[in-house]
Order: structure tokens, then C-alpha cells, then sequence
């Protein structure tokens, strides 16, 4: 954690930034509409009840159990209470006035989907509200550094560790790397068997970059021998596939946005790109 070549790597990537984003709001509203009255679709509340016998001997046991599965209608007139202007306002970052414009541009069977299942009607709604985003903000976003800094105490583990997704390295900033898939695992290995790997890190969740569809966590900070490779410092996100038509649109959007950030605003130093595997990092350098 303390070579200065990790050291380095980190004043160049601890910066917090915020960006502007500029977009045709009526446009986003006729793409959202057309996507909504094409794919949202509700399911209905369902419950199971259950009935048994209690045994005359045993009280604590019951016999004959048999259950029937029913469909719960009439949700609308539950006590409970939505905002559901606000609360898709809240989930899509978007303004009370356009998500009104949305509902109200809807077809009627679509809108009364809420009367069947209100907390995932609200929740789809924003999905695809943030897909359509997505699609439309990644040409027009800049990124601006601000005077806030991440500290390394980031990297200090204070949850207990799983140590059956901790892998034992050599070259990271700890002693332990915690992944979440065997491509997160296999990428570490390499990078300690790499002769032209100095020291790197798996960045925590909370160093983050935030984006117009919600924060985004990059996986890796890597610091190279200098003369090694292009660029001695990279930031990358190990996907299990390379095809992007694989991803969902605002996972592709995050990723989008993070290459802007890193490979326009940043210095000449730090690259940053998505890959699958160690090897295919080391093409991709090569032609950045």
C-alpha cells in the first residue's frame, strides 16, 4: 500500500467529480412512453393460504395440511398511501413535471397496472425511464474535478471477511483481495504472475463515480513498471463477456460514462477500459 508507485496511482484517481449533462426532455418522454406501453408489464399480488388439522395429541403439529394459491385483487384499496409521481421523480432523477407528462401519455391498461402491484409498477417504471436515459446522456455529460478527495481509508475492511472469496496476494495494496466472480479471481492471479504488474488494488464499492443512472464502482487500479507498457497506470471493470449486447443498457451507459471521465478528463497517465481477462487488458493497452 505504501509504494510509491500505488502511492502515485492514487493522487491520480482519488479525485471526486460531478458532472453536467444536457438532453431534449420532450424526446426522452415520446422514447419512454413508446417503451412503456411496448414492455411494462405488472404482475399481480398473490397470496397462499394455508389450512391444516391440529393433532389431538400433539398441539404444536398440524395434519391434513393443503394450501390454494390466490390472486389478490382490489390492491388499490389499501390503507397504505403512494406518491407515485414523487417516488418515480426520486428513482429516475427527473422532474415531477415530465414524469406527469409520461403517465399521462401512456395507455390506460398500462397506467391501471399500478392498481394491481404498486411497489413494482413504481420500480419498472424508473427502469425504464433510466434504459431511455441512458441511451441519450453518454455524448452529452462532462465531467468537472471538485476539491473533494477519497481518503485511503477506503481500503480498510472493517465487515467481517469472507474468506472463502478472499484470495491470498502478493501484489495487492492487501494482503487479501475480495472477490465477487472467478473472472474477479482469475484477474487477480494474473496480475500477480505479470513481471510488468507493480502493485494493484480492487477499488472499494465506495469509491465511486457518479453518473446520470446512478453511482458506478470501477473494479481495479492497476500500476505498471514504467517502459513496460503505454500507460503505467489503468483503471478497469472485469465483465464476464465482452459483448456489450450482453449488458443492460445502463450498465453500458456507466461504463460509457467512466471511459469519458478517465480517458478525456484524466491525465495522460491513467487509461481506463472494461475487459474480460488480464490478456485481453494487454491488447487493449496496446492500442489506446
Amino acid at each position: 500500500f505504501h509504494r510509491a508507485e500505488f502511492q502515485a496511482l492514487w493522487n491520480e484517481i482519488n479525485h471526486q467529480y460531478v458532472y453536467t449533462v444536457s438532453y431534449d426532455s420532450d424526446e426522452l418522454i415520446e422514447k419512454v412512453i413508446f417503451h412503456m406501453n411496448a414492455e411494462l408489464s405488472v404482475t399481480n399480488l398473490r397470496y397462499v393460504m394455508t389450512e391444516g388439522v391440529q393433532a389431538q395429541d400433539e398441539v404444536t403439529e398440524f395434519g391434513n395440511i393443503r394450501t390454494q394459491s390466490q390472486e389478490l385483487s382490489d390492491v388499490s384499496t389499501s390503507m397504505v398511501k403512494y406518491d407515485l409521481v414523487g417516488e418515480i421523480a426520486k428513482g429516475a432523477h427527473l422532474t415531477r413535471r415530465s414524469v406527469v407528462k409520461i403517465l399521462m401519455g401512456i395507455n390506460q391498461n398500462k397506467l391501471y397496472c399500478f392498481r394491481n402491484n404498486p411497489e413494482e409498477f413504481i420500480r419498472k417504471v424508473i427502469t425504464i425511464i433510466k434504459e431511455q436515459k441512458s441511451t441519450m446522456i453518454v455524448e452529452h455529460i462532462h465531467y468537472s474535478i471538485t476539491e473533494g478527495k477519497y481518503d485511503s481509508s477506503i481500503f480498510t475492511v472493517k465487515d467481517k471477511v469472507a474468506f472463502d472469496k478472499a484470495y491470498d496476494s502478493k501484489k495487492h495494496v492487501t494482503d487479501y483481495v475480495l472477490f465477487d466472480s472467478n473472472t474477479e479471481k482469475d484477474f487477480a492471479k494474473d496480475m500477480d504472475d505479470a513481471d510488468e504488474v507493480v502493485v494493484y488494488a480492487k477499488l472499494p464499492r465506495s469509491f465511486h463515480i457518479p453518473t446520470p443512472v446512478g453511482n458506478y464502482s470501477p473494479d481495479w487500479a492497476i500500476a505498471f513498471y514504467e517502459g513496460s507498457v503505454k500507460h503505467i497506470y489503468f483503471v478497469a471493470e472485469t465483465k464476464g463477456t465482452m459483448e456489450s449486447l450482453e449488458l443492460r443498457p445502463i450498465e453500458q451507459a456507466k461504463i460509457k460514462c467512466a471511459k469519458k471521465l478517465f480517458n478525456e478528463l484524466s491525465t495522460n497517465n491513467v487509461k481506463y477500459h472494461d475487459v474480460d481477462s488480464y490478456q485481453s487488458l494487454l491488447q487493449i493497452m496496446s492500442t489506446l
